[in-house]
């Protein structure tokens, strides 16, 4: 299996109660270099939705499912995922991916 193979993506959609999106993107700045940092976290990426400003997407690659696993066993994850959860107006909604195309086209 090639290193791409086993390359996971794991993307993560979070509906925000609008009054709380300034404090959602206070708080992402303030764990993403922590999150960017974690064993087995390539890459980590923040999207809007482009037609509801309240929705986002995070976008994260991580070298294998043990790291993401790692990770979301974390003492940072417990202190991220609460802070962030409450800001919530409708349950998130994650998924794990797996790139089938080598160059995405």
């Amino acid at each position: 299996m090639t290193q791409a193979a086993k390359m996971l993506i794991r993307i993560v959609r979070m509906t925000f109660r609008p009054e709380q999106v300034a404090d959602f993107l206070v708080l992402f700045q303030e764990y993403e270099p922590l999150i960017r940092a974690q064993p087995g976290c390539r890459h980590l990426a923040l999207w809007q939705d482009a037609d509801d400003p309240h929705v986002f997407c995070t976008y994260s690659h991580w070298e294998t499912p043990a790291a993401l696993e790692n990770y979301r066993h974390s003492a940072l994850f417990g202190r991220v995922w609460p802070a962030t959860k409450r800001l919530f107006s409708a349950p998130a909604q994650a998924f794990s991916v797996n790139e089938v195309t080598p160059n995405g086209y």
